[in-house]
C-alpha cells in the first residue's frame, strides 16, 4: 500500500473528489488528505477573501459549502501543509486545485499540479486550438482568458460552480452546444465526474476532468 499527499485549497476531506479518484486509485493508493484551511475559523476564512486585484480561487468548506480566496493569501498555508505531508512520509504530494500556484511553494518530493496536466490534454486534443472553459466564478475569467491563449488561440469561457445550483453549470454546458469548439476543459477540481458527462451530453463535445486525469497520471508514474 503506498500512501500519497492530497491537498486542498479548502478544508479536508475533499470526500465529493475522493468519491471519483478512490476508485482509480485503490487498493494500490490511498491519500492522505490535508487543506490550506484546516483549523481556521469562519472568520480567519473571510478574511482570506480576495480584494482588487488578487487571484481568486474557489474551493470547499467541510461542510459542502464554497469558499472564495485570494491567492497569495493562501501560499503560506499551503505550505505549512506540504511541509506537514512531507512528514508524515509521502513519496508525491498532489494539489487538489486547478489554480497555477507561484514558485515560493516548494517540496522535496514531486508535487503535481493538474493545471500543468490540463495544459497538455488541451495541446493534444483540441488540435485546432479552440476550446471552451467552465470555472467556478465570473471574476476567475479575465484571468483565465490569458492563462488558456497561451494554449489555444480561441477560448470560450463560462462561469458555474460545482458548489452551487447545478442547473447553472447545466446552462454553460447547453450554450456550448454548436460552438465551433473541440474541447471542453473544466477548470476546477471541484466538478465531478457525473458533471463532466452532463457537460459532454448538453455540449455535445468532450471534456477535460482535473480529478480524473491527475489520478491516472498517479498511478502511472508510482508503477501499478
Amino acid at each position: 500500500m503506498i500512501r500519497i499527499g492530497a491537498l486542498t485549497i479548502g478544508q479536508s476531506p475533499r470526500v465529493d473528489v475522493t468519491a471519483d479518484i478512490a476508485p482509480i486509485l485503490e487498493p494500490e493508493i490511498t491519500l492522505l488528505e490535508a487543506g490550506a484551511l484546516d483549523g481556521l475559523t469562519a472568520d480567519e476564512i473571510a478574511a482570506l477573501r480576495p480584494c482588487a486585484g488578487e487571484q481568486v480561487l474557489v474551493s470547499r468548506l467541510r461542510d459542502g459549502t464554497q469558499a472564495v480566496m485570494a491567492e497569495p493569501k493562501l501560499v503560506p498555508l499551503l505550505q505549512r501543509q506540504i511541509d506537514r505531508l512531507q512528514a508524515q512520509g509521502v513519496p508525491l504530494i498532489v494539489m487538489l486545485c486547478t489554480g497555477e500556484f507561484p514558485p515560493g511553494l516548494h517540496a522535496d518530493v514531486p508535487l503535481l499540479y493538474p493545471s500543468r496536466l490540463l495544459d497538455g490534454v488541451v495541446r493534444a486534443a483540441a488540435s485546432r486550438g479552440r476550446i471552451a472553459v467552465i470555472a467556478p466564478d465570473e471574476a476567475q475569467l479575465p484571468l483565465l482568458q490569458t492563462r488558456w491563449a497561451a494554449a489555444a488561440p480561441h477560448v470560450e469561457l463560462r462561469a458555474a460552480s460545482p458548489y452551487g445550483d447545478p442547473d447553472n453549470l447545466r446552462q454553460a454546458a447547453a450554450s456550448l452546444r454548436g460552438t465551433d469548439v473541440d474541447l471542453v476543459v473544466l477548470d476546477c477540481i471541484g466538478y465531478t465526474a457525473a458533471m463532466r458527462d452532463e457537460v459532454c451530453a448538453l455540449s455535445g463535445l468532450p471534456a477535460a476532468l482535473p480529478r480524473t486525469l491527475i489520478a491516472r497520471v498517479v498511478r502511472d508514474l508510482l508503477g501499478v
